[in-house]
């Protein structure tokens, strides 16, 4: 059970950290200017990175041999969980944009 909790943790927070990396490089990026364009960029290749270790964690795909850490057993629900946790932190975000526009 312990090493279970351990894997559902370590899976979650990679995919979260890539997803997040991902979409805060993007939005620097198209939004900054000069450095943070910069620090844009490199913040989606740091997610880009964390999504393949953890594609490579999950099984899905193969390189480098096996991976120390398999997360198969408990993937799917983590990652229904992660996007109902993604699809309601964007609509309240959307809904906070939106209301700090329309103040």
């Amino acid at each position: 059970m312990e090493g279970m909790l351990l894997e559902f943790f370590l899976s979650m927070l990679t995919l979260v950290f890539a997803i997040a990396s991902i979409i805060a490089g993007i939005f620097t990026a198209y939004f900054g200017s000069g450095k943070s364009r910069a620090v844009g960029a490199i913040l989606v290749i740091i997610g880009l990175i964390v999504f393949i270790l953890f594609l490579w964690f999950a099984g899905i795909i193969g390189f480098m041999g096996t991976a120390p850490i398999m997360f198969e057993g408990i993937i799917a629900e983590g990652i229904v969980a992660v996007i109902g946790a993604v699809v309601g932190a964007l609509i309240a975000l959307g809904i906070f944009l939106l209301a700090i526009m329309k103040a």
